[in-house]
């Protein structure tokens, strides 16, 4: 655990591998320099960390916002590529809509109507999706500059939201530490404490494209998730409360399947989310580090498998992703061409009394682990 509360750091664990480094070879992966993430926002200084590993792996992330920017894996022939979603500018991060990267809180996904009650108080919160509250509203964490420190292949992250930022009660002592080992996982440790009884849902938004960023779209990825519900949603993407069995539905992935198959079938769900853009009821006990998530690209053999500790993951589909947008390397973001999977409690949870409690009282501490390992199939 990592959290920073007043006066001095913990020592990271060290990590350990025998894992051998893979035999990599030359290829075309974008320059990204650091000063150009170097800026004074809000008072606060911007920068951009570089995370190694043995194997060749790559992971730069930036204090705004919390944002992995790029992660450069070799495929199953040794070439390197960046495979998530980003800019080559702070600039660009700031004028961000899509959340490239980013961590997410107060809370991840959706709230209905902006609204939700708490020890008999009922709190309002931005509109900034509609008729709903969105990622933490107007200004969430992922528009925040975090403190920053490096240890060698440890970036961890700290950041303060004073009660009644964005209208979530309590001074909440957030701590992200990011760490990369030579197993090739990136692991994410997201823990929180707070003065005041509150809600807390983090996660983190990164999208990702194992053919590299601006290739094309992920819908010949194969993707496995374990679990047998979905939370289905309304119109405006809030959840009704129930549980919807995914046997016999576009949304059974417990066996693996093509992204594509069946995302343009006439079924409600959908059609509400014009495409996936819901959250899956992980097969697991609670707090339990479990596989969420399995991607295979059958081309370059990338694999990627995230494993949470979190009760469900949202999967999205790049559905609102229309080709205005170009990345790293200046090539559009096309309609689908990006995927993201965020390891969290279930949307509008404060307003679901059926669902896990996003609950965080003082003398608590919250706590989401989130790992993503990068692997290769010959």
């Amino acid at each position: 655990m990592f959290l920073i509360a007043g006066c001095g750091t913990p020592q990271p664990k060290q990590q350990t591998s025998s894992a051998e480094p893979a035999q990599t070879t030359k290829s075309e992966v974008t320059e990204i320099y650091r000063d150009d993430f170097k800026k004074v926002v809000d008072g606060k200084q911007t920068d951009l960390f570089t995370l190694k590993n043995d194997n060749g792996i790559e992971v730069k992330i930036t204090n705004y916002g919390g944002r992995v920017v790029s992660i450069v894996t070799p495929d199953k022939n040794g070439e390197m590529s960046d495979i998530v979603l980003g800019y080559k500018t702070i600039d660009k991060y700031m004028n961000d809509k899509m959340f490239l990267g980013a961590l997410i809180g107060r809370y991840a996904n959706r709230i209905a109507k902006g609204t939700f009650t708490l020890d008999g108080k009922k709190y309002q919160l931005a509109k900034n999706d509609g008729p709903n509250s969105l990622h933490g509203g107007n200004k969430g964490f992922d528009k925040v500059v975090w403190d920053a420190e490096q240890r060698g292949d440890t970036l961890i992250l700290n950041y303060i939201s004073p009660d009644m930022e964005e209208g979530y009660p309590g001074t909440l002592n957030v701590t992200a530490v990011y760490t990369l080992n030579n197993k090739n996982e990136l692991t994410l440790e997201l823990s929180a404490i707070t003065d005041k009884t509150t809600i807390v849902n983090l996660t983190n938004h990164t999208y990702w494209n194992l053919k590299g960023e601006g290739n094309g779209t992920i819908l010949d990825h194969e993707l496995m998730i374990p679990a047998n519900y979905i939370t289905p949603v309304n119109e405006t993407l809030i959840p009704t409360g129930e549980l919807m069995p995914v046997e016999d539905t576009p949304f059974d992935f417990i066996t693996p399947k093509l992204i594509g198959r069946d995302i343009n079938q006439d079924h409600p769900q959908l059609l509400a989310g014009k495409g996936y853009d819901h959250n899956w009821v992980l097969n697991k006990d609670p707090g339990n580090l479990t596989l969420a998530v399995r991607v295979y690209e059958p081309d370059n053999g990338r694999i990627l498998e995230i494993s949470s500790t979190e009760p469900g993951v949202q999967f999205y589909s790049g559905n609102f992703m229309d080709g205005s947008v170009s990345g790293v390397s200046g090539k559009l973001y096309e309609h689908r061409g990006g995927m993201a999977f965020e390891p969290q409690h279930y949307p509008d949870s404060p307003n679901q009394p059926k669902f896990p409690s996003v609950v965080l009282k003082p003398g608590e501490q919250y706590h989401n682990m989130i790992v993503y390992k990068f692997d290769v199939q010959k």
